[in-house]
Order: C-alpha cells, then sequence, then structure tokens
C-alpha cells in the first residue's frame, strides 16, 4: 500500500442536498441545538467558473455550513433550477439527502489526474473565496461522490 489516494484520509464534510435550505437550517440546527447559520450563495459563472463535465455551467446554490467537529461540517446545498450541476442532477434523480464526502487536498490538478488514473470521473469544478473545489463520481467503486477541496 502506498498511502491515500488524496494524500490523506482526514474528512472534512459531509454534503446533503435539500430542496428548501431555509427549513433544513432549522431543522439541523434544532437537532443540533445550535443557532441556525447564515446562508452562502455561490458565486456566478464568471466569479465560480463551474464547470459541469467539462463544459461552463451557469448553475448557482445556496449553502449552508455547520460544524460538528474540529474538522467536520455539514454542508446543506439547495441548487437552483439550472439542470447543469451535479447538484441539481442528482437532487432530481434521487431526492434530498446524502451528495458527497469531502477531503482537503494540496495539488487539486494532480489529485483530479489520479483520481481519473483510478476510473473516477470528474463531474465538475469550480472556485470559491480563497480556494476551489472539483466534483468526483467515484460511484461505482466507493458509492458516493468525492468532493477534493484545495484552499490557498
Amino acid at each position: 500500500m502506498t498511502g491515500p489516494l488524496l494524500g490523506t484520509n482526514l474528512l472534512c464534510q459531509v454534503g446533503l442536498l435539500v430542496h428548501d435550505i431555509e427549513k433544513s437550517r432549522r431543522d439541523w440546527a434544532e437537532f443540533l441545538g445550535v443557532e441556525p447559520p447564515e446562508v452562502q450563495i455561490t458565486g456566478d459563472v464568471n466569479e465560480a467558473r463551474t464547470k459541469y463535465l467539462g463544459a461552463p455551467s451557469e448553475a448557482r446554490s445556496k449553502l449552508a455550513f455547520f460544524h460538528v467537529g474540529p474538522n467536520v461540517d455539514v454542508e446543506l446545498i439547495e441548487p437552483d433550477k439550472n439542470p447543469a450541476s451535479t447538484w441539481r442532477r442528482d437532487l432530481d434523480a434521487n431526492g434530498e439527502g446524502f451528495h458527497h464526502i469531502a477531503f482537503v487536498v494540496k495539488g487539486m490538478k494532480e489529485k483530479i489526474a489520479a483520481c481519473e488514473a483510478k476510473g473516477f470521473k470528474l463531474l465538475q469544478t469550480g472556485e470559491y473565496t480563497g480556494g476551489r473545489y472539483a466534483y468526483i463520481d467515484a460511484n461505482e467503486k466507493l458509492k458516493l461522490a468525492l468532493e477534493l477541496l484545495e484552499n490557498d
């Protein structure tokens, strides 16, 4: 064994797709006994540079993050109605619930290439203030989507 494919085995996030982020963040806040977090909106295509299946996408989503451990967040994701995203595709196909687990990585391009070499497909990429993300389809082998997060 050569070590973890992503250079880490430290899970940092569990992503959940929801239809109504306002209701879901209140429900999660009540469950966790905390105040509901602020809702963030992903950047537009010019800011986020979102690509879905290799093509530019205007997809956006509302996000809310609950810090549930020293290094783990539960991320709630309400995608916009634009179908050109992994969020919208999966919410429409599977309904609300689990979407991905995420790991913080260094060397995004190299990690994507390593995943592709193992037969995982790149689904979506984008940028956020202070970093970038990539969703990888690892469903055939790992039964889920992976999100890679690289912070500057």
